[in-house]
């Protein structure tokens, strides 16, 4: 697979929502429905769904950087030793042991140790021996074992791989881990606008796809703001491959007279300066009915009233409570009354 952040014409830094963005327009654009005359149009809307897939997993997407970084630095790196030329040293270089190929370096990159080699034996090395020389062979060792000096083991360097194999191997190694993922079209990701009234009822919500279908969103019980939902082959259609998934997000609208916080109902209650002061009793509107509440007395803008279980039902019956919020109003005309109040008590006169 090429550069996914190229297949999908966004920036390496770029957010989730932008890489979202990008790969709805391209594959409304690239989609095989769409460009019958194309032969390779399956085919490019697989690579933009791989790379997808790929970028939208930060796990595996700080891999993919990791290791294209790691090889950028070996390519520069190996540029420069190739640059400088040969080296005069005053002891001979030490010849390269078990050159590190590709494919082993991919492993190293990405955590997996890959199998060691097991040396095969070489019959032509070691001639044919004399009668008795595999004793004397076996006495001599025996004395070069005792008087050799003890050395530290100097550890064996290994050669870089070429910076084209060990791309190649990167992009083996990512293609083998979504093969899988490739046999089925990614999923399509939607925002489903919902009103309170719409959840309460568990109403099925009909939204537009990208490429003209509709379809129908049942709101399971208990459902939230920002819940999503996953209706099973119901996305993209590309032939030879499964059909993709459509997730809808639910947007709860919160401009209404009720806004959602999990499964409690938040609304506001006007009151004047008399009410606020002496406290009252009042009836709301809710979306279940009307619902009698209990001003206390001396309550200000800071008060909020708890209605319990007159909220959203969750999915195990259990009910979320409705929060009144109060806000302090004055009347619409000025009164004289309250005017004269107000002054003597910031200015101490008294009537």
């Amino acid at each position: 697979m090429r550069d996914p952040y190229a297949i999908l014409g966004v920036r390496r830094n770029a957010g989730q929502e932008e890489i979202k963005t990008a790969w709805r327009s391209i594959a409304k654009a690239i989609h095989p429905d769409h460009n019958q005359d194309d032969p390779l149009a399956t085919e490019r809307f697989a690579e933009a769904g791989r790379a997808y897939e790929l970028l939208r997993d930060p796990v595996r997407r700080s891999r993919y950087d990791w290791a294209r970084r790691e090889a950028e630095l070996r390519r520069m790196e190996a540029m420069k030793v190739k640059m400088r030329g040969p080296q005069p040293t005053e002891e001979p270089a030490e010849e390269p042991v078990g050159a590190e190929t590709a494919e082993e370096a991919v492993s190293r990159i990405f955590g997996v140790e890959p199998q060691a080699a097991t040396p095969k034996p070489n019959p032509a090395a070691r001639p044919a021996e004399k009668p008795g020389a595999a004793d004397a062979r076996a006495e001599s060792g025996a004395e070069a074992k005792l008087e050799a000096p003890k050395t530290e083991a100097m550890p064996a360097r290994r050669s870089i791989a070429p910076a084209a194999d060990l791309v190649a191997a990167i992009v083996q190694r990512i293609r083998s881990r979504i093969v899988k993922s490739a046999e089925k079209v990614p999923d399509l990701t939607i925002d489903v606008p919902v009103g309170v009234e719409e959840v309460i009822n568990r109403a099925r919500v009909s939204a537009e796809l990208p490429d003209g279908e509709t379809v129908r969103i049942p709101i399971p019980a208990g459902a939230t703001d920002g819940q999503t939902i996953r209706l099973k082959e119901q996305g993209y259609r590309v032939a030879g491959m499964t059909r993709g998934d459509v997730v809808a997000t639910l947007r709860i609208d919160q401009g209404g007279p009720f806004r959602t916080r999990g499964l409690d109902l938040v609304t506001t209650l006007s009151l004047d300066l008399q009410n606020a002061v002496l406290g009252c009793e009042t009836t709301i509107t809710t979306p279940n009915g009307p619902v009698a509440v209990t001003v206390p007395a001396w309550s200000g803008s800071d008060k909020v009233i708890r209605v319990p279980g007159e909220g959203l039902r969750g999915a195990d019956g259990e009910s979320g409570d409705l929060l009144v919020e109060l806000r302090l109003v004055l009347h619409e005309k000025p009164d004289d009354k309250v005017t004269d109040l107000m002054r003597s008590q910031r200015d101490g006169l008294y009537l």
